[in-house]
């Protein structure tokens, strides 16, 4: 059993209408000006956005409100924020949406308070000191950013997408109304579900794992996403389903399932990372496309660990070790295809070169300077062979 910190500052605020107290919750933290962080059109569209600002105004706590947060967030639109944030002496981000807005939300509040380059921070240059307080809406279920003490970012300069860890990172607070999550299409709501689960199996594959009581809560948070998700697939604006999807995809990633088993492998999204950086491909999707292929060439680092996993969450009965891990495999692959989600590139809609395929296993190795994942441990060259598979 590994020693462990477990730090989850993160206040939530979970239910319905949550939402229409964000100003009276920023103004509690002594937020005077706050930027407020989105994405795309659908807050606008769906009058999320409305209300926000009008609770804002009617808390007394100014704003400025800046959007066009891509999906995978750039560096460069990063930039921009950091820049209107210091014009605007803001003291307080608010971000609403996913884990994208969330991820650049963070990188803006390390931003703010550096004169270098924000970048400074994934490439582990600079650790930040200070970073201005952020809270968040959520509306897409998936990424757990809204508890977590993680961001990433890409870098259309090499196309470069890398994730910074610090628990100064952690938003103060997270809202969290399920009604946002009706009106998702089917394929992201998907690719989250996806998310969550991976991050999960992430913590579930440690090379030193003993810890069962995390283990066991582990798979049953999988049990319950793979539930709701197939309840959602059907009922988009099943209340109940939502609720669990959306509460779930945080205990995913808020650090619980780290536990004594350690921080976990985490080799699938690192070799993902590398196809959505460089393809701008949905990242549930791309996860979706790169484990099975993972999970079958990484199989004997330990048997019994794919076969536990099997066990618990797909209840298999097969005696047999290799077989047992083998069919809780092809029962998460088929779990996959159920919820429409692409198990291979092909699939994904990519068809990478040969020079693209190398390039991208020896950046997730740093040319072959540190080994993929403490459990699978793989060179640039298993990386290639990986995405072979996953073709």
């Amino acid at each position: 059993m590994n020693n462990f910190t477990y730090y989850t500052p993160t206040k939530v605020f979970f239910g319905r209408d949550e939402e229409r107290r964000v100003g009276d919750i920023v103004k509690s933290y002594g937020a005077t000006k706050a930027l407020v962080l989105y994405g795309g059109g659908s807050v606008k569209r769906s009058g999320l956005l409305d209300r926000v600002e009008q609770a804002l105004t009617d808390a007394g706590v100014s704003y400025v409100a800046f959007g066009g947060v891509h999906p995978n967030p750039l560096l460069s639109h990063t930039h921009e924020a950091i820049a209107l944030a210091k014009q605007e002496s803001i003291d307080f981000i608010l971000a609403v949406g996913g884990g994208s807005v969330i991820d650049e939300a963070k990188a803006v509040g390390m931003g703010y308070y550096y004169d270098g380059d924000v970048w400074d921070f994934y490439l582990r240059r600079a650790v930040p000191e200070r970073v201005v307080p952020l809270g968040c809406i959520l509306t897409i279920a998936a990424a757990g950013s809204e508890t977590s003490w993680a961001s990433v970012i890409t870098n259309e300069k090499g196309w470069y997408k890398i994730g910074y860890q610090n628990d100064i990172l952690r938003p103060i607070f997270a809202i969290m109304n399920p009604e946002l999550l009706y009106t998702l299409p089917p394929y992201q709501m998907a690719c989250g579900n996806v998310d969550m689960i991976m991050h999960v199996l992430e913590r579930f594959f440690n090379p030193n794992a003993e810890d069962d009581l995390t283990d066991s809560m582990a798979a049953a948070l999988i049990r319950n996403v793979i539930k709701n998700a197939r309840i959602v697939k059907e009922n988009p604006k099943d209340y109940n389903a939502n609720f669990e999807i959306m509460w779930a995809g945080s205990l995913a990633h808020n650090g619980l399932f780290d536990g004594g088993n350690g921080r976990g492998d985490w080799g699938t999204h690192h070799i993902e990372m590398e196809v959505s950086g460089l393809f701008d491909v949905a990242h549930g999707a791309g996860l979706a496309a790169i484990w099975p292929s993972w999970a079958r060439y990484v199989l004997h680092k330990d048997v019994g660990r794919f076969a536990k996993l099997a066990r618990l969450v797909f209840d298999v009965q097969t005696e047999d070790e290799e077989a047992a891990a083998l069919e809780g495999i092809a029962k998460m692959e088929a779990f996959f295809k159920e919820i429409d989600m692409p198990t291979s590139l092909t699939e994904l809609g990519i068809q990478p070169t040969e020079e693209q395929y190398w390039d991208m296993a020896k950046k997730c190795t740093k040319r072959d300077m540190v080994k993929e994942g403490c459990f699978g441990q793989l060179a640039s060259a298993d990386i290639y062979k990986i995405y072979k598979m996953a073709e």
